[in-house]
């Protein structure tokens, strides 16, 4: 995101102003009507004024604790972001906007198209992209309120209750990408996935769902490596890439531990990219978010 966000203090309250910068074609050009439609339903922060055309909005401030420190562990908190998927998809129905596995496409044709890769290099992307395309519509469900960001830099807990903040990226969606978003991102221990995905769908997983949810990951995944890459593409002026080893996450952890990926850097942002490209290929699990930023 390119907002940014203020603190202001009024009469001893804390607000929240936040300024959009420059749109991205990711953004859903309709997200304050998500956002609205989130604030009402609790989920987002109260909202005190919109003004779409300068695209300014004013909320309630949320007075961070670490998420860490839900009570109960992470057995709880996958529980409790389950739930917090679970009454998301409730609400009524958000603006629509795009077909999610096109907007995967378009975002990777984009990162081919920049000349970050050798020519070729991505080919075997592209195949399994239209594998996954089409395994996927032969699944097609009904679309859902949909967050489509859901990492822990947008989930706030207030010390009592969690919230869900950056509609951007908001529209109607399939009812699992949230899901497939948050079990990659929050890096769950073994077995906590199911307990998050059962939590927002109200039932246990059978073996359609585990099959749909495979599919929808591996869509995530590489929306995520186009993220990664694209950002990593506008600093990058070396020779085009030609290797797609990455590091284990063993090894990827050490070096941000170690300074020698640092967080936010354009190098580190293009490991990132080949990490997800790596798991949107074999499903192996990708890094998660606390330690990607």
């Amino acid at each position: 995101s390119s907002a940014m966000i203020f603190r202001v203090t009024v009469r001893g309250r804390g607000y929240l102003l936040r300024l959009e910068g420059e749109p991205s074609p990711l953004r859903n050009p309709q997200q304050y009507a998500a956002m609205r439609i989130a604030a009402d339903a609790g989920i987002a922060p109260a909202i005190h004024f919109i003004d779409e055309t300068s695209r300014v909005a004013i909320m309630d401030l949320v007075e961070q604790q670490p998420v860490q420190d839900y009570p109960g562990g992470p057995r709880r908190l996958a529980q409790a972001l389950g739930a917090l998927l679970a009454r998301l998809q409730d609400v009524p129905a958000f603006p629509t906007f795009v077909d999610y596995p096109d907007i995967v496409s378009r975002l990777f044709a984009h990162v081919r198209r920049t000349g970050l890769f050798a020519p070729g290099l991505l080919d075997p992307h592209v195949e399994r992209l239209e594998e996954i395309r089409h395994a996927y519509s032969a699944g097609t469900t009904r679309l859902v309120a949909s967050h489509n960001d859901f990492n822990p830099r947008n989930v706030l807990y207030d010390g009592r209750r969690l919230w869900l903040i950056d509609w951007e990226s908001a529209y109607l969606n399939d009812p699992l990408v949230d899901a497939a978003i948050a079990v990659d991102s929050f890096g769950f221990p073994p077995g906590l996935d199911d307990v998050l995905v059962q939590a927002c769908l109200g039932r246990r997983l059978d073996t359609g769902t585990l099959a749909r949810l495979t599919v929808v990951r591996a869509l995530t995944r590489l929306y995520f490596a186009g993220v990664f890459l694209s950002a990593s593409a506008v600093a990058w002026k070396a020779d085009p890439d030609g290797d797609l080893s990455v590091p284990t996450l063993a090894q990827f952890r050490q070096a941000v531990h170690d300074g020698s990926l640092a967080p936010g850097a354009p190098r580190t942002r293009h490991v990132l990219g080949k990490m997800y490209l790596e798991s949107f290929m074999t499903g192996t699990t990708p890094p998660d978010f606390g330690v990607a930023i």
